[in-house]
Formats: structure tokens, sequence, C-alpha cells
């Protein structure tokens, strides 16, 4: 390798993250080099076979080449506090993410959206509801694709609407959304964050710079968190609230309102559960701050299906309702899974808590559980939690929390995958997860 001096920018983590921002930079002209802990990076072949001269270096961080550079762009997925970065940091050197090259390249308006639960599916909405209107509009960030690799892909789209972690929003400055919305927040990653108030500060750095702020008034957190924008909607699932956008009862039929507006009635959607109420409270307030017309908002939440590992329903086996709700890797949206669940249920759930605490989910349990099997790294905490609730069972994996719950539950209970944990010590990812519980569901054949 070349003397460190040579390289304008590292990027740590060859993620998909990682990965468009060293092909954005390399098409560019920039010197980059790239670091990956592990031996085999996903990607490496695949950026060495588009851009051949930038290095890929893996295995242990070399200080040498972070010390020489001028800007290191983090992958969300790298811990900040690695010793490392923590050097670079006490020496001034710029930490940026993806997020931040997307913001300094792109000119056409962005839609922010963070929160602990409900990201993906509030993205996917708004995106619907902008296409509809006949905006050719475009959607990712932590979802996927990468904003790098959607700006790569559609330089020309007319809106970029963005799911943005805690993690990505760290190591952003520049990012300026149009509209910007916290959905909500709940433990989680305090792995990664010091306290709830670390996490939830990350959350409100999307409304930094931003010219309309979407708020949950229902949430503690959000409500009180300073914006910014020139304006603020705000949504909530009570309609005894003073948001602007709120559910209502009107001669016995819910519906979901906009400042006084009955725009869409709830029996119209598609989506279960009391969360999925939030999700279109959340997207029609941020699609009417964006100035999408009404009517084809509504049309988009009338069609709009739910979407894979959340609250998927696998149809019935062997007399129970399966469903999968993968995506569920924290205690609040289990919770919110288990809420809006209208028979008996058994629970499975298990993997990294990640320092969370389950006592949420108990109560959750308490009126619709039948029975909970938890599984993997953290299932004794899980079970400590759940014990005095209902009854409990301990197994080794993902396979036999199946073959548990097909015994323990009876005809016409709903058996769901609603894990409350990381996938990690089991899994590549939740997807992984969901397919594999998928399968094991599909095996078992219909009735």
């Amino acid at each position: 390798m070349a003397n460190a001096t040579q390289w304008d920018r590292v990027i740590v983590g060859l993620g998909e993250s990682g990965h468009a921002a060293a092909c954005h930079l390399a098409a560019a002209g920039e010197r980059v080099a790239v670091l990956d802990t592990r031996l085999r990076p996903p990607r490496a072949d695949d950026l060495r076979a588009r851009f051949p001269e930038v290095p890929v270096i893996t295995g242990d961080f070399d200080d040498r080449l972070l010390a020489n550079a001028a800007e290191i762009v983090l992958s969300p997925g790298v811990d900040p506090r690695h010793p490392a970065l923590a050097a670079a940091r006490q020496r001034g050197q710029p930490i940026i993410g993806e997020i931040e090259l997307f913001a300094r390249a792109v000119s056409a308006p962005v839609i922010g959206i963070t929160g602990s639960n409900g990201k993906t599916t509030v993205t996917r909405m708004v995106a619907a509801m902008a296409a509809q209107a006949g905006v050719d509009v475009v959607a990712g960030g932590n979802l996927g694709p990468a904003a790098l690799t959607l700006l790569e892909q559609h330089p020309d789209a007319e809106c970029f609407v963005l799911e943005l972690s805690s993690f990505q929003l760290e190591t952003t400055r520049s990012l300026r959304p149009r509209v910007a919305a916290v959905l909500n927040i709940s433990p989680d990653h305090l792995d990664r964050y010091e306290n709830m108030a670390d996490y939830a500060a990350a959350k409100a750095r999307v409304f930094t710079g931003s010219g309309h702020a979407v708020i949950n008034a229902d949430d503690p957190w959000v409500r009180t968190m300073a914006t910014s924008g020139a304006g603020v909607s705000r949504f909530a699932g009570e309609s005894d609230t003073e948001a602007d956008w709120r559910p209502e009862y009107r001669s016995g039929v819910e519906w979901l309102t906009g400042d006084g507006e009955a725009v869409l009635s709830r029996d119209e959607m598609q989506l279960p559960g009391r969360h999925n109420t939030l999700n279109a409270l959340a997207s029609l307030a941020i699609g009417d701050a964006f100035g999408l017309d009404r009517a084809a908002m509504r049309e988009a939440l009338r069609a709009f299906r739910p979407l894979p590992h959340r609250t998927e329903s696998l149809g019935w086996h062997g007399g129970r309702l399966w469903i999968n709700d993968s995506k569920a890797t924290n205690v609040a949206s289990a919770v919110a899974a288990v809420s809006g669940m209208d028979v008996p249920v058994v629970l499975l759930a298990g993997g990294e808590a990640k320092g969370q605490r389950f006592e949420a989910l108990a109560a959750a349990l308490d009126s619709v559980g039948r029975a909970a099997v938890v599984y993997g790294r953290d299932a004794a905490a899980i079970a400590d939690a759940l014990g005095d609730t209902l009854t409990v069972e301990v197994v080794d994996d993902l396979d036999a929390a199946v073959i548990a719950a097909q015994r323990l539950s009876r005809r016409g209970d709903a058996v769901l995958l609603s894990p409350a944990c990381a996938s990690l010590d089991q899994f590549r990812d939740y997807r992984a997860r969901g397919e594999h519980f998928r399968r094991r569901v599909e095996a078992m054949g219909n009735g």
C-alpha cells in the first residue's frame, strides 16, 4: 500500500453504506481507502471490480492510515467507541457518515424519517403517497438501498424519502430535510448509548435544519424535542389530544383526520394493529407537510399492503395463524404487535437483548398471552421477566421454538414471532430470521 498521506478519505466498514460511500467518492476522483475488520467483507469483490484502485484493508484497523486521513467516513454498523476512532476524535479529525456525503451532493428535496419503530413502514407509505401524487420519488436509506446508491441510480429524482437510524444521524451535519419526522422513542441500542437521553438526542438530530417537523404528540421523549424548522405538525393515537392528525370516531366509524377533516376510514386500510394506525397518521402528517394531495394520500393508504417481516401473516397452518414480525428488534415493537392481536397469542421471542428490559412485554401479554417460547442468547432474561405472567418455555433456537409453539398453542390461536431482540446471535439479520421462520412454518402445510 502506498503512503497513508495519499488518501483523502478513509472509509471504515464495507457494508452497504460503506460500499455506497466508496463508490461515490471513487467515481468523483477522490483518493479513497477502505478498512474493515472482517477478513472477507461481503462487498469487497464488487468494489474491486468497479474501482480496482481503491484498496480494501482487512483485519485490525490501520492506525497510521486513519491518522493521516483528511476525513473518516464511518459506517453505521461500526461502534464509534472503538479506541482507534476515539483517538481520531482526540486528534480533531472529522468523522462523518454516508448520509453526510449524500447531503453534500443532493439537490432534490429530502424527507427524513426516524424513530425506534415504524420507520420502514412510514417511509414506504410516504413514498407510495408521493408516487400516487405524481412525484418521481425514491425511498431508501437505513432500509436500503443506501442513500448514495439511490442518488447514483436516480440522479433526476424529484424527492428522496430516507429512513434514518440514530447511528446514521450521529455522523450527519449537513442534511436539511424539507420535512423531518421522529415517530417515537423507546429503549433500543442501549448497548451503544449511555442512556435514553443520549439515544433520543441522536434521533432529534434529524430536525437540525429541517423545513417542517412532524412530531408524535403521544410520546414524552418526542414531544419535547426542540426543532429548528419553519413549522410543526403533530400526530397522536388518541382522539382527545390537540394533535393536528388523530383518529376520531364519527357515527361509530373510526376515521383518520387532519385538521378536523376526515381523510380515511380505518376500515379501508389493510394493515392490522393500533401501531399501524399511528404509522398511517404519521405518514399523512408528513405527506401533508410536503404538500401532497390528500386524495392521492388516501388512495395510496387504501392500496398499501403489510411489508415482509412486519406483522406479516403467513396464513393458517395446523389450525394456528402464524405471524412473522421478525423486524421487531426491540421491546416496544413487540409490545405493539402483541397489543394488536385479538385472539390468544403464543409469542416467540429471543436473541440479543441490547440491554433492554422486558417488563412492558409481560404487561402486554397479560390480556392476550397463551404462552411464550423464548430462545437465543438472552432467553433467560426474557423468561425471568415473563415468568409470572404466563407459561414460558426456554429453548435453544428458533427451530425448537416453532415446535414448542405448535405444542403450546390451540386451534384458533395466533403464533407470533416478535422477538423483541436483535438477531445477530443466530442469524445474519432480521430478514434472515424471518425467512427461516417462514420456511419452517410453510413446511407444516395448510389447514
